[in-house]
């Protein structure tokens, strides 16, 4: 039975009214460094935290740049460890305990799972414990399926999608992030045994229309919303991009119509 605690704090990442959220990632900076649109990361959550209704975000930068006034749920990074210039990006171990996540009042806490990598079963265990520990506490467990660098390989495969999908399920995630794949994302949303799916953006897509259709597309196939960062934030318009996901996600608008509000 899901606590009070646990549903007070997923009614601040998810909307009551739709059971739908635009959430933005910004954990990218733990693995990738200060990357393009995340120079001044305060500057970004300033700007964009009234415009999403969550934000993932490590505890560096929630501490440093974000203000108690956000506006936003906060799913905090939990794992990490591993960077883009270390010989494995995957080999990711615990970095905050959930107790700091409390203390630092956060609706939710984020963790990646690796399957079909070498790290595939120190992340599951990982997130299988954290699961129970997060239960115990009414805190929210975000599982991130990860792929590393097998991006193009695994990431639009939706048999690897609804393997890993069903994995995160299984061992207690309350919110799976997982990749929109064009063909089959119907038989992995299915594959989450009704845990709501988020998709992510992945690296900047060619081209605006093109990330507005995927978010609608995804929508369509049963997603609960988006977790989107570089698509976001990389974009010229941030703030614009926000809000025409946000239509997609909480007004059915069409990727055309989400279009004109990225022009404005």
């Amino acid at each position: 039975m899901t606590s009070y605690g646990a549903a007070v704090r997923m009614s601040r990442i998810f909307r009551e009214k739709d059971g739908r959220t635009v959430m933005l990632a910004l954990d990218h900076g733990m693995a990738l460094g200060a990357m393009r649109g995340l120079e001044r990361p305060a500057e970004m959550l300033a700007s964009l935290g009234g415009e999403v209704d969550a934000i993932m975000l490590n505890k560096g930068i929630l501490v440093r740049c974000a203000a108690p006034s956000l506006g936003a749920g906060i799913v905090l990074r939990v794992s990490g460890g591993a960077t883009i210039a270390g010989p494995d990006i995957t080999a990711e171990r615990a970095t905050t305990t959930v107790e700091e996540a409390i203390r630092l009042s956060a609706d939710a806490v984020a963790t990646a799972i690796y399957v079909g990598t070498a790290n595939e079963v120190p992340s599951i265990e990982s997130l299988a414990l954290l699961a129970d520990e997060c239960h115990r506490y009414g805190l929210p467990l975000l599982a991130v399926t990860a792929v590393g660098k097998d991006l193009r390989e695994k990431g639009f495969d939706a048999r690897y999608l609804s393997l890993a999908v069903r994995v995160a399920a299984e061992m207690g995630a309350d919110i799976i992030k997982t990749y929109y794949c064009a063909e089959g994302f119907e038989r992995v949303v299915e594959a989450a045994a009704g845990t709501p799916i988020v998709i992510a953006g992945g690296p900047q897509m060619e081209s605006d229309l093109l990330v507005l259709q995927t978010a609608h597309s995804a929508m369509a196939a049963g997603a609960a919303g988006v977790d989107m960062g570089r698509n976001v934030w990389q974009n010229g318009n941030p703030v614009g991009m926000a809000r025409a996901l946000r239509a997609i996600v909480h007004e059915g608008a069409s990727a055309e119509d989400a279009a004109s509000i990225l022009r404005k």
